[in-house]
């Protein structure tokens, strides 16, 4: 299946159904009066968090999507039935905005989570609506309201407890199939990574879900390389594990890079708790690791751990410290949470 982030479509709700203008005839029945029945309400048009999508792909083939008109009325009394209501189905992460791209009118992050978001027109009075004691047989009824249009914009902000960032071909794919029953491309050339990835880490009888994201390069927030918009899928991380490649010459300088464009994107990222690892420790002498390690300490101002994916060297470590980090911040906004309310 392939990873779309982000749809622009196209929402409309139903007309409201027209009331109908009758007059109740039967035999021996004189003076029947007016027997013509309201229009059914239009549906509405509603967005859902549901389980089992981790993708937008549902809404790169179909962008246009309308409820049904409300039924019009009809003799004898009879009302309009109500048009069926549409429902957008969206992943958990879903950030719903307006057309101009940053008014949000919805963040759903919770499975079960519903927002109305075009209310449906309501249906017509039939001419029974209108007899009155000196208008005993009205000849008029009310055409339906119309329904709500509008444009919006689906982000999807992929929500997992550990985010992976640095340079391209750093190794974040190796860890994250290491650790995790994911299984990302891997292979010896930067940009391997070409859309985010999720996997669920197991460790000390816990899990956790690791987010990997592209590698980013220096003017990434310029739009260089694959540019930052996958940034947005490390925001809701708890804790960002930053590896920088223990074979680049230039450790502390790389680190600084990635660190610069964490800073230029904004919404927080910079802020948040991270931990450094220097990776591919298994392809360097020991004077040489030693040598790299000293100046990522320098640059992150902190003692990074040394990992090696593929021989499994620290990375029991580096999860321990992880989950650390996740069991922290869930105890801090644990007083804070409380369950969202979506009302019509």
């Amino acid at each position: 299946m392939k990873f779309l982030d982000q749809a622009k479509i196209y929402i409309r709700s139903g007309d409201g159904g027209a009331g109908c203008v009758s007059f109740r005839r039967e035999k021996f029945i004189e003076f029947g009066g007016p027997d013509g029945g309201d229009g059914g309400r239009g549906g509405d048009v509603w967005a859902e968090c549901v389980e089992g999508l981790n993708t937008l792909i549902d809404y790169r083939y179909q962008q246009h999507f309308k409820a049904k008109k409300g039924e019009h009325g009809m003799g004898k009394n009879r009302a309009g039935g109500k048009g069926t209501d549409m429902v957008l189905k969206v992943p958990e992460g879903t950030q719903i905005l307006d057309e101009d791209g940053e008014t949000v009118i919805a963040d759903l992050t919770k499975v079960g989570q519903k927002i109305l978001l075009a209310r449906g027109g309501n249906g017509g009075f039939g001419n029974a609506y209108f007899t009155t004691s000196t208008n005993r047989a009205p000849r008029r009824a009310n055409p339906g309201q119309e329904g709500q249009e509008r444009w919006i914009i689906l982000r999807l902000k992929l929500i997992a407890d550990a985010g992976l960032v640095g340079l391209p071909n750093a190794g974040k794919s190796t860890f994250l199939a290491t650790v995790s029953a994911a299984k990302p491309k891997i292979a010896d050339y930067p940009f391997t990574t070409l859309h985010p990835g999720l996997g669920v880490v197991r460790a000390y009888n816990r899990e956790f879900v690791l987010a990997d994201i592209p590698g980013l390069i220096e003017g990434a927030s310029e739009g260089a390389g694959l540019g930052d918009r996958f940034l947005g899928h490390v925001e809701r991380c708890r804790v960002l594990l930053h590896l920088v490649d223990a074979t680049n010459e230039h450790a502390g300088k790389v680190y600084k890079t990635v660190r610069g464009e964490l800073e230029a994107y904004g919404h927080g990222l910079a802020e948040k708790p991270e931990i450094v690892a220097l990776s591919k420790a298994d392809a360097l002498d020991e004077e040489t690791l030693k040598e790299r390690l000293a100046q990522l300490k320098r640059a992150a101002k902190r003692t990074p751990y040394v990992i090696s994916a593929a021989s499994g060297q620290g990375v029991q470590e580096v999860l321990q410290a992880l989950l650390q980090v996740i069991d922290t911040a869930k105890v801090e906004e644990a007083p804070s949470e409380a369950e969202e309310e979506w009302h019509p």
